[in-house]
């Protein structure tokens, strides 16, 4: 008789708290006194050295398990693609609410999808369709608000805008991370792509309006947050995670991480969504969890 296969728990709660880790980058971000391209430059500038020093930690294991140490192409484009992500995520975060900014980020497993349909000719599920449709009106029952506001909803529904158009960059960066993923360890890979990422946006972070050195030494700590938190703690753990988990318990981390967002928005900086755009946050979630499920 098979002996019974064991639950993964370290990793599920790996991938739980790094979903929850990613949550909090909206909130340090606006904690940062730097402009928002900075402040995502220095979320890569200061998680790269901790990278680094990984990667060379586990040189030895990478050559024996045949992974490649040099550099390529294929990292170069993660670290742009990223780059544009994390521009816009970040500027979106300075017009629009934290958890829209989240949540219309996460509309990125569509636009895989969408680009796999475009570039392979894969057709699409009938739970992929309904998927769909359920976060496209989430999306609007989520911006609708804002859009038909009163002063300020212009630059809100810029955001909102900035929000989605990020998630069109991360998708690009996930597909070119799962290509460069079978050559190279998540040490290395990681190190490699945060390093282009930062060298990407430091001279849009440099000619930016607004500060790009935090004023006083307690500005740092928003900025420290952000590399140790988010980019280390969110997508390292989460990379962990994945390998031990089924693909099916990935969207875990979908849900966690706006969720976070939204509850610590509400707390830190009083952004309560209206009962519309709940409804709509969670459709949107549920449409991209169909999606992922169809695809």
């Amino acid at each position: 008789m098979a002996e019974p296969k064991h639950f993964p728990v370290l990793a599920f709660a790996a991938l739980l708290v790094g979903g929850m880790s990613i949550g909090f980058a909206g909130i340090f971000m606006r904690l940062s006194d730097v402009n928002p391209i900075a402040s995502a430059f220095w979320r890569m500038a200061l998680a790269a050295p901790f990278l680094w020093a990984w990667a060379f930690a586990v040189r030895g294991q990478d050559r024996a398990a045949g992974k490649r140490t040099d550099f390529t192409l294929a990292l170069v484009l993660a670290g742009v693609w990223f780059a544009g992500d994390m521009a816009l995520w970040h500027l979106s975060l300075h017009y629009t609410t934290v958890a829209n900014a989240t949540l219309l980020s996460n509309f990125a497993p569509i636009f895989i999808a969408l680009w796999v349909w475009f570039a392979h000719k894969v057709r699409f599920s009938r739970i992929f369709i309904v998927g769909m449709s359920c976060a496209l009106v989430g999306a609007v029952m989520l911006v609708g608000p804002g859009a038909a506001g009163a002063p300020g909803g212009g630059s809100k529904l810029a955001g909102d805008a900035l929000g989605l158009a990020s998630a069109v960059f991360y998708a690009a960066y996930q597909l070119s991370v799962k290509d460069a993923r079978s050559a190279y360890s998540t040490a290395r890979l990681m190190a490699w792509s945060t390093t282009v990422t930062g060298l990407a946006l430091l001279p849009f972070a440099l000619l930016s309006p607004g500060a790009f050195w935090p004023e006083a030494a307690a500005g740092w700590l928003p900025l420290l947050a952000l590399a140790l938190v988010a980019q280390i703690g969110g997508q390292t753990v989460i990379a962990y995670a994945l390998a031990h988990l089924p693909a099916s318990l990935s969207s875990v981390s979908l849900l966690i991480q706006p969720l976070t967002a939204a509850v610590a928005a509400w707390l830190i900086f009083q952004e309560a969504l209206v009962p519309l755009q709940m409804l709509g946050g969670a459709l949107l979630l549920w449409g991209i969890y169909l999606s992922k499920r169809g695809s």
